[in-house]
């Protein structure tokens, strides 16, 4: 599985999230490719699953099923109980 995270420019807030993600899947015990990208990237078939802001998710090009969007990117608490939800649906 690919996980990108996705921010406006794909710098610095997009990497924080790729850091976290890495922490939660470890915890999970969820072996994934994880990056960072910015959101022109963020292609249908550029990841499996897309994690991003409320803010620039309604500008993603990506379906709804393969998106897992957070209020407050800097909230890994959110972030796990999003990916927790996901996972436990597939």
């Amino acid at each position: 599985m690919k996980i990108m995270a996705v921010c406006g420019s794909g710098l610095g807030s997009s990497f924080m999230v790729e850091m976290n993600i890495k922490k939660i899947l470890k915890k999970m015990e969820i072996e994934a490719d994880v990056e960072h990208a910015d959101l022109a990237s963020a292609t249908i078939d550029a990841a499996d699953l897309f994690v991003m802001a409320k803010d620039i998710a309604a500008s993603a090009s990506v379906p709804e099923e393969k998106l897992v969007v957070i209020d407050n990117i800097i909230d890994i608490n959110e972030l796990e109980i999003r990916l927790r939800a996901y996972f436990s649906q597939k």
